[in-house]
Protein backbone atom coordinates (compact mmCIF):
# COMPACT_ATOMS: atom_id res chain seq x y z
CA UNK A 1 0.00 0.00 0.00
CA UNK A 2 1.78 3.23 -1.37
CA UNK A 3 1.53 6.62 -2.71
CA UNK A 4 -2.02 7.40 -0.56
CA UNK A 5 -0.18 11.45 0.25
CA UNK A 6 3.22 12.48 -0.47
CA UNK A 7 3.67 14.30 3.37
CA UNK A 8 6.70 17.01 2.79
CA UNK A 9 8.05 18.54 6.00
CA UNK A 10 10.05 22.00 6.83
CA UNK A 11 12.89 21.36 8.74
CA UNK A 12 13.17 24.49 11.36
CA UNK A 13 10.84 24.31 13.81
CA UNK A 14 9.04 21.45 12.75
CA UNK A 15 11.90 18.46 13.11
CA UNK A 16 13.99 20.64 15.24
CA UNK A 17 14.03 23.10 17.87
CA UNK A 18 15.56 26.38 16.60
CA UNK A 19 14.55 28.90 19.30
CA UNK A 20 18.56 28.69 21.08
CA UNK A 21 19.94 28.01 17.87
CA UNK A 22 18.94 30.01 14.56
CA UNK A 23 16.89 32.17 16.37
CA UNK A 24 19.65 32.92 18.63
CA UNK A 25 22.11 34.02 16.48
CA UNK A 26 19.65 36.21 14.17
CA UNK A 27 19.26 38.23 17.88
CA UNK A 28 23.23 37.93 18.31
CA UNK A 29 23.66 38.98 14.34
CA UNK A 30 21.37 42.08 14.81
CA UNK A 31 22.89 42.84 18.33
CA UNK A 32 26.24 43.05 16.73
CA UNK A 33 25.78 45.36 13.42
CA UNK A 34 23.24 47.24 15.74
CA UNK A 35 26.72 47.75 17.91
CA UNK A 36 24.91 46.71 20.64
CA UNK A 37 21.95 48.71 20.75
CA UNK A 38 19.21 46.10 19.69
CA UNK A 39 18.82 42.79 20.30
CA UNK A 40 15.33 41.34 19.08
CA UNK A 41 13.17 39.85 21.23
CA UNK A 42 11.33 35.88 19.86
CA UNK A 43 8.59 37.88 19.37
CA UNK A 44 10.06 40.49 16.85
CA UNK A 45 11.63 37.83 14.56
CA UNK A 46 7.78 36.18 14.72
CA UNK A 47 6.01 39.36 13.70
CA UNK A 48 9.01 40.15 10.99
CA UNK A 49 8.42 36.73 9.71
CA UNK A 50 4.51 36.66 9.58
CA UNK A 51 4.72 38.77 6.90
CA UNK A 52 5.36 35.68 4.97
CA UNK A 53 8.51 36.80 3.00
CA UNK A 54 11.33 36.24 5.70
CA UNK A 55 12.58 32.71 5.36
CA UNK A 56 16.33 32.74 4.91
CA UNK A 57 17.36 33.65 8.44
CA UNK A 58 20.49 35.84 6.95
CA UNK A 59 17.89 38.27 5.49
CA UNK A 60 15.99 37.94 8.41
CA UNK A 61 18.92 39.20 10.36
CA UNK A 62 19.74 41.95 7.55
CA UNK A 63 15.77 43.04 7.47
CA UNK A 64 15.98 43.74 11.34
CA UNK A 65 18.92 45.95 11.34
CA UNK A 66 17.83 47.76 8.31
CA UNK A 67 14.55 48.42 10.12
CA UNK A 68 16.27 49.24 13.80
CA UNK A 69 18.68 51.26 12.36
CA UNK A 70 14.95 53.22 10.11
CA UNK A 71 13.84 53.64 13.38
CA UNK A 72 16.65 55.61 14.64
CA UNK A 73 16.00 58.01 11.87
CA UNK A 74 18.79 56.54 9.38
CA UNK A 75 17.95 56.32 5.88
CA UNK A 76 18.29 52.53 4.49
CA UNK A 77 20.70 53.40 1.65
CA UNK A 78 22.76 55.27 4.25
CA UNK A 79 23.17 52.13 5.95
CA UNK A 80 25.70 50.73 3.91
CA UNK A 81 25.37 46.51 5.16
CA UNK A 82 27.59 44.01 3.79
CA UNK A 83 25.82 41.11 3.57
CA UNK A 84 28.79 38.92 3.09
CA UNK A 85 29.31 39.81 6.57
CA UNK A 86 26.24 39.13 7.93
CA UNK A 87 26.05 35.84 6.77
CA UNK A 88 29.83 35.08 7.90
CA UNK A 89 29.08 36.00 11.61
CA UNK A 90 25.62 34.33 11.55
CA UNK A 91 27.02 31.06 11.04
CA UNK A 92 30.17 31.36 12.93
CA UNK A 93 27.50 31.36 15.81
CA UNK A 94 25.24 28.68 14.55
CA UNK A 95 27.78 26.38 12.56
CA UNK A 96 30.26 27.49 15.17
CA UNK A 97 34.44 28.14 13.90
CA UNK A 98 34.55 24.38 12.36
CA UNK A 99 32.62 24.14 9.36
CA UNK A 100 33.03 20.97 8.75
CA UNK A 101 32.46 19.49 12.26
CA UNK A 102 30.08 21.87 13.52
CA UNK A 103 30.53 22.71 16.62
CA UNK A 104 28.04 25.78 17.18
CA UNK A 105 24.53 26.28 18.29
CA UNK A 106 23.40 23.86 15.67
CA UNK A 107 24.88 21.26 18.63
CA UNK A 108 22.32 22.38 21.12
CA UNK A 109 19.08 21.58 18.84
CA UNK A 110 16.32 19.47 20.59
CA UNK A 111 14.67 16.82 18.27
CA UNK A 112 11.32 17.36 17.59
CA UNK A 113 10.30 13.97 15.78
CA UNK A 114 12.48 10.71 16.17
CA UNK A 115 13.02 8.09 12.88
CA UNK A 116 10.27 6.37 14.36
CA UNK A 117 7.29 8.36 12.84
CA UNK A 118 8.68 8.69 9.19
CA UNK A 119 8.65 4.78 9.59
CA UNK A 120 5.28 4.85 10.69
CA UNK A 121 4.65 7.34 7.11
CA UNK A 122 5.80 4.72 5.09
CA UNK A 123 4.06 1.96 7.23
CA UNK A 124 0.71 3.32 6.49
CA UNK A 125 1.29 4.44 2.61
CA UNK A 126 2.55 7.83 2.67
CA UNK A 127 5.62 9.11 0.73
CA UNK A 128 7.81 11.99 2.30
CA UNK A 129 10.42 13.98 1.99
CA UNK A 130 11.88 17.31 2.92
CA UNK A 131 12.28 20.94 1.48
CA UNK A 132 13.63 24.02 3.84
CA UNK A 133 15.31 27.00 3.85
CA UNK A 134 18.07 25.54 5.79
CA UNK A 135 21.92 25.29 3.89
CA UNK A 136 22.17 21.45 2.97
CA UNK A 137 24.92 21.01 5.01
CA UNK A 138 22.74 22.05 8.04
CA UNK A 139 19.83 19.64 6.80
CA UNK A 140 21.73 16.94 6.16
CA UNK A 141 23.08 16.96 9.53
CA UNK A 142 20.01 16.84 11.50
CA UNK A 143 18.21 14.13 8.94
CA UNK A 144 21.29 12.13 8.22
CA UNK A 145 23.20 12.34 11.54
CA UNK A 146 20.64 13.54 14.09
CA UNK A 147 17.27 11.45 13.36
CA UNK A 148 19.52 9.08 11.37
CA UNK A 149 17.47 9.11 8.03
CA UNK A 150 19.12 7.44 5.58
CA UNK A 151 19.68 9.23 1.97
CA UNK A 152 16.56 11.73 2.45
CA UNK A 153 15.01 13.55 -0.30
CA UNK A 154 16.05 17.04 0.54
CA UNK A 155 15.66 20.00 -1.44
CA UNK A 156 17.58 22.83 0.56
CA UNK A 157 18.45 26.57 0.32
CA UNK A 158 21.42 25.98 -2.33
CA UNK A 159 18.96 24.04 -4.33
CA UNK A 160 15.90 26.16 -4.98
CA UNK A 161 14.50 29.66 -4.35
CA UNK A 162 12.91 30.77 -1.44
CA UNK A 163 9.70 30.46 -0.02
CA UNK A 164 6.97 31.04 -1.03
CA UNK A 165 7.74 29.76 -4.26
CA UNK A 166 6.67 26.64 -4.58
CA UNK A 167 9.74 25.63 -6.92
CA UNK A 168 11.33 23.30 -4.21
CA UNK A 169 8.30 21.80 -2.92
CA UNK A 170 7.81 21.02 -6.39
CA UNK A 171 11.28 19.61 -6.49
CA UNK A 172 10.39 16.97 -4.08
CA UNK A 173 7.13 15.90 -4.92
CA UNK A 174 8.60 14.99 -8.30
CA UNK A 175 11.94 12.79 -7.32
CA UNK A 176 8.93 10.90 -5.10
CA UNK A 177 6.63 10.62 -7.37
CA UNK A 178 4.91 12.82 -10.08
CA UNK A 179 1.76 11.81 -10.29
CA UNK A 180 -0.55 14.27 -10.64
CA UNK A 181 -3.76 12.39 -8.95
CA UNK A 182 -1.92 12.14 -5.35
CA UNK A 183 -2.03 14.54 -2.99
CA UNK A 184 0.38 16.52 -1.08
CA UNK A 185 0.64 17.84 2.50
CA UNK A 186 3.41 20.72 3.27
CA UNK A 187 3.96 20.97 6.85
CA UNK A 188 5.78 23.73 8.04
CA UNK A 189 5.47 26.56 10.76
CA UNK A 190 5.79 29.86 9.12
CA UNK A 191 3.31 32.09 7.18
CA UNK A 192 5.78 31.26 4.50
CA UNK A 193 5.49 27.83 4.49
CA UNK A 194 1.63 28.26 4.48
CA UNK A 195 2.20 30.30 0.91
CA UNK A 196 3.66 28.07 -0.19
CA UNK A 197 1.15 25.38 -0.81
CA UNK A 198 -1.21 28.57 -2.12
CA UNK A 199 1.44 29.07 -4.69
CA UNK A 200 1.97 25.47 -5.72
CA UNK A 201 -1.76 25.28 -6.17
CA UNK A 202 -1.52 28.11 -8.40
CA UNK A 203 1.18 25.89 -10.74
CA UNK A 204 -0.74 22.46 -10.20
CA UNK A 205 -4.72 23.34 -9.97
CA UNK A 206 -5.54 19.88 -10.44
CA UNK A 207 -3.98 18.49 -7.27
CA UNK A 208 -5.23 18.64 -4.02
CA UNK A 209 -2.70 20.40 -2.12
CA UNK A 210 -2.72 20.64 1.94
CA UNK A 211 -0.99 23.07 4.65
CA UNK A 212 -0.38 21.59 7.63
CA UNK A 213 0.77 24.01 10.33
CA UNK A 214 2.90 23.05 13.41
CA UNK A 215 3.58 25.35 16.28
CA UNK A 216 7.33 26.33 16.97
CA UNK A 217 7.83 25.08 20.75
CA UNK A 218 9.07 28.82 21.86
CA UNK A 219 5.09 29.80 21.21
CA UNK A 220 4.02 26.79 23.33
CA UNK A 221 4.44 27.91 26.63
CA UNK A 222 2.32 31.31 26.08
CA UNK A 223 -0.92 30.72 25.54
CA UNK A 224 -1.95 34.19 24.05
CA UNK A 225 0.92 33.64 21.67
CA UNK A 226 -0.66 30.31 20.87
CA UNK A 227 -3.61 31.14 19.93
CA UNK A 228 -2.35 34.31 17.78
CA UNK A 229 0.18 32.32 16.27
CA UNK A 230 -2.58 29.36 15.60
CA UNK A 231 -5.12 32.42 14.09
CA UNK A 232 -1.85 33.87 11.86
CA UNK A 233 -1.64 30.14 10.32
CA UNK A 234 -4.76 29.16 9.42
CA UNK A 235 -5.65 32.97 8.10
CA UNK A 236 -2.53 31.97 5.94
CA UNK A 237 -4.05 28.82 4.63
CA UNK A 238 -3.07 26.01 6.87
CA UNK A 239 -6.24 23.25 7.43
CA UNK A 240 -5.03 22.16 11.13
CA UNK A 241 -2.80 23.73 13.27
CA UNK A 242 -0.54 21.16 15.66
CA UNK A 243 1.63 21.55 18.67
CA UNK A 244 4.24 19.30 17.37
CA UNK A 245 4.59 17.24 14.27
CA UNK A 246 4.07 14.08 15.66
CA UNK A 247 0.60 14.64 16.43
CA UNK A 248 -0.30 14.64 12.62
CA UNK A 249 -0.95 10.85 13.06
CA UNK A 250 -2.14 8.48 10.37
CA UNK A 251 -6.07 9.75 11.62
CA UNK A 252 -5.39 12.96 11.17
CA UNK A 253 -3.69 13.06 7.56
CA UNK A 254 -6.73 10.99 6.40
CA UNK A 255 -9.30 13.17 7.72
CA UNK A 256 -7.66 15.88 5.79
CA UNK A 257 -7.24 13.93 2.06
Amino acid sequence: MTNLAILVFDIDGVLRDVTLSYRRAIADTVENFTHNAYRPSLNDIDQLKSEGIWNNDWKVSEELIYRYSENQGQKRAEINLNYEEIIKFFQSRYRGTDPINFNGYILTEPLLVNKNYFEMLSDHGFDWGFFSGATKGSAQFILTKRIGIENPILVAMEDAPEKPDPTGLLMVINQINANSNIPVIYVGDTVADMYTIHKAKEKDPSRLWIAVGILPPHILTDQNRKESYINTLKNAGASVVLDNVEMLTKGIIESLL
